[in-house]
């Protein structure tokens, strides 16, 4: 965080992200958002862009939805893929378009790109945009995905029972036989696929006491 900023330090609330998603729609720029939340404006922009909401809305060209090149519109080109013989159908309706074109150049938004990253606030309407991919932040959606990922990053490591009792099987010989950790991780790498900081974590477990003895 910025020392010119006062702030507490905390992460974003609920209601922290309603406002920027508030502000959004308003074309609030992310150091004013910031600003009234006393957080710095890379925690805007990192928030942003880490919960915002994948959606496609199909608008290639009316007789191919599948097209995205920014030149479909006025793109005259015949038989670009060269497999079929005396192909008089444009390119810009064949599916293949784009996969098979050389000249193909993906339409994006400068939106999307730079600051704020989101649909939100732009003054076209879904139905005039000609972008297919489009991201939206929600501040319930993102804050339940925070929550989500807060929990299971609490958790602990996901491994029953069994499943420590077969790498322990594979792994502490090698350790008993004097070789050192990372080596003997790196021997076992394709059947425990376990990383150093997960078999620390597992050796400091009381509930995971097997591994390593």
């Amino acid at each position: 965080m910025s020392k010119y900023i006062p702030g507490n330090q905390k992460h974003l609330t609920l209601n922290d992200r309603i406002y920027i998603e508030n502000e959004l729609a308003k074309g609030t720029p992310f150091k004013d958002i910031a600003a009234f939340l006393c957080k710095d404006p890379t925690t805007i922009s990192k928030e942003v862009r880490a919960h915002r909401l994948s959606d496609w809305y199909h608008k290639g060209t009316f007789y191919n939805a599948k097209n995205f090149c920014i030149h479909r519109y006025h793109c005259q080109k015949t038989n670009a893929c060269g497999k079929i013989l005396l192909c008089g159908i444009k390119c810009a309706s064949c599916p293949t378009c784009n996969q098979t074109c050389k000249d193909f150049e993906k339409e994006r938004c400068k939106r999307l790109d730079k600051a704020p990253y989101v649909c939100n606030g732009c003054t076209k309407k879904i139905n005039h945009c000609t972008i297919a991919h489009k991201y939206y932040y929600n501040g319930r959606a993102a804050d339940r995905k925070y929550r989500e990922l807060l929990i299971s990053s609490r958790s602990g490591i996901n491994m029953t029972k069994h499943q420590l009792h077969q790498k322990n099987q594979i792994i502490s010989p090698l350790i008993e036989q004097g070789n050192p950790l990372i080596k003997s991780l790196q021997i076992t790498r394709n059947w425990i696929c376990l990383s150093v900081l997960c078999t620390h974590t597992l050796t400091k477990d009381s509930s995971q006491q097997e591994i390593l003895i």
